[in-house]
């Protein structure tokens, strides 16, 4: 192939059509287009290998085994390690099931309060946390694991605990208790949360391919000022500020394997969330049922909260100070709330 001003020569031929001067102003515009758009692909391309091998650089730099805490209460069952937390050593059983990006240590305030006259418990789903990995991190996966930790803790029959779902979570607890029945629970409550689908933008979670995913995210959870910006938007002022421990209570356990999975799949299924037959399902159940939401949730709507009620068969909600983490915000009411209207019930 022949080039004539930056063009093929072909290509040339044709646009003279009999007349050279035409020609000329149709190259000399034409040869200004092809090279920009050669600078442009010859940058982008640049670009794309120096990120790429900038991405491989951090990600190798920052491999290497993430601590854990000593001491981690683990249970086993049902092809699942489950970590835990618990308080309390009598009473009436709880099961405290965390949200998107929360896990057991979100209910250290919480649980407490509970333990003064229940046995309290609360887990890392899996994929969040201290938990072994699991995939697929579906809705029906994670309430296998919680259905799992119940069994492996004897808390079924009699001893049936009452399963409170926070956030997302709700909907963990809430399909578990639909699946499991109940011998599996005496009453189910969603706080902060109504088990309905929410998705973003699915096509990110197959558009962010690694390497560059896990430097994203690698890079974010290193970002002390994104955790507490993050806490104070959902906490809010009944929150207390978080000290560089408490920094590190919530950043650790997004570091540990399994993570960046649940990531990708939440991003490309979005949160959990249960169908309309699982509701059904779901309000059938003969147990209690409880809606407890933040006064401020900038989540949650009043009226999202009253259709959360009737949707699954609940009396109307109650509504405590604070935003979207009620547990952190106010823990004493929240567990009144609970122990009056879901526990005493029961």
């Amino acid at each position: 192939m022949t080039w004539s001003d930056g063009l093929p020569s072909a290509f040339v031929d044709r646009l003279d059509e009999g007349d050279p001067a035409r020609g000329r102003y149709r190259r000399s515009w034409l040869v200004r287009v092809w090279r920009f758009a050669r600078w442009f692909l010859l940058t982008g391309l640049v670009l794309v290998v120096a990120l790429t091998a900038a991405s491989f650089g951090y990600n190798f730099s920052t491999n290497g085994p993430v601590p854990r805490p000593a001491g981690l209460l683990m249970a086993s069952g049902g092809g699942f390690d489950t970590r835990y937390r618990e308080w309390g050593t009598a009473g009436t059983p709880i099961v405290l099931v965390p949200g998107a990006f929360e896990t057991a240590d979100t209910f250290a305030a919480l649980g407490p309060v509970l333990g003064a006259d229940h046995r309290v418990f609360a887990i890392d789903l899996t994929g969040t946390g201290y938990s072994a990995p699991s995939p697929s991190y579906s809705t029906s996966q994670l309430a296998a694991q919680l259905l799992a930790f119940l069994h492996a803790e004897g808390l079924t029959g009699a001893s049936a605990p009452l399963l409170v779902g926070h956030s997302s979570g709700a909907a963990v607890a809430g399909l578990a208790a639909a699946t499991g029945g109940a011998r599996a629970v005496r009453g189910v409550v969603f706080l902060d949360g109504d088990a309905t689908p929410l998705s973003g933008p699915g096509f990110l979670g197959w558009l962010l391919i690694n390497p560059y995913r896990t430097s994203l995210l690698r890079l974010a959870l290193r970002q002390d000022w994104l955790i507490r910006q993050l806490y104070d938007a959902q906490c809010g002022p009944l929150c207390p500020p978080l000290s560089a421990a408490g920094v590190e209570t919530w950043r650790l356990p997004l570091q540990q394997p399994g993570f960046e999975g649940a990531v990708t799949y939440t991003l490309r299924h979005g949160i959990p969330s249960m169908t309309s037959a699982q509701f059904a399902a779901l309000r059938a159940l003969p147990v209690p049922k409880l809606v407890v939401y933040g006064a401020d949730d900038p989540q949650m709507s009043a009226s999202d909260e009253a259709a959360t009620a009737v949707r699954i068969g609940a009396p109307p909600p109650l509504t405590v100070p604070g935003r979207h983490l009620t547990m952190i915000a106010s823990p004493r009411q929240v567990a009144a709330a609970l122990r009056a209207d879901a526990v005493g019930r029961s």
